[in-house]
């Protein structure tokens, strides 16, 4: 199996959206699409890849801001956790997102729920329910590869002062679903807050307060 994975800065936020393609069959899924990318659509394009799917590792209103557009664009289906569809429909969580600037979450294709397997081509990916940031916060796992939107960091974790997060629950997903993964996993977040963009698991097990200091 072989991932071709380009990553982008996408919206106001600069969300780290991940293009990741299987390259036998050329089909490829979209995660957290912070708005529009020019650099992943010309690299979709040029590849000539077919999008599936629009997977949300949560709903927070920056990493759920640029489903429509490619949705609209290429025909992939939107993805996302029952428990953050629900969440994030909640008035409340509506009217959050609005008084950020950004659309709320409106549309979700297809539910998971943990150990949901995202078919992709020769390839497939396997959801993780790793709630802490929010209640439905997925990783989403390839061997050898897991995309950690705002749960795991380069050296830190996600903020769990947010409605609906726990640090309980997040130091539970953090021990009992990206620990047990072997060390040599590359790790991509949902942002670029640490000193290098990526990171390895056995990296962060050694410098990641996070891993470093609750277990």
């Amino acid at each position: 199996m072989h991932l071709r994975i380009t990553a982008a800065a996408t919206g106001p936020l600069q969300v780290i959206s991940y293009l990741v393609a299987c390259e036998d069959s050329g089909e490829a899924l979209l995660i957290d699409p912070g708005g529009p990318s020019p650099e992943l659509s010309a690299k979709l394009r040029r590849e000539g890849g077919r999008l599936r799917w629009i997977v949300n590792t949560h709903g927070h209103a920056d990493h759920i801001a640029g489903n429509d557009h490619w949705a609209a664009a290429t025909g992939a289906r939107i993805v996302i956790h029952w428990l953050d569809w629900e969440f994030f429909r909640t008035p409340s969580m509506q009217a959050a997102a609005r008084a950020e600037g950004f659309s709320p979450l409106t549309r979700a294709d297809v539910l998971v729920a943990d150990g949901h397997l995202i078919p992709l081509g020769a390839c497939q990916a396997q959801v993780l329910h790793t709630p802490g940031h929010t209640p439905g916060g997925i990783c989403l796992a390839f061997p050898g590869h897991l995309f950690t939107g705002d749960t795991l960091f380069v050296g830190a974790a996600g903020r769990t002062d947010l409605p609906g997060a726990s640090l309980t629950q997040l130091i539970a997903s953090l021990e009992g679903k990206i620990m047990p993964l072997p060390d040599e996993t590359r790790i991509w977040p949902g942002h670029d807050y640490g000193e290098t963009p990526t990171s390895t698991l056995g990296e962060e097990k050694v410098n990641n307060p996070f891993l470093t200091d609750f277990f």
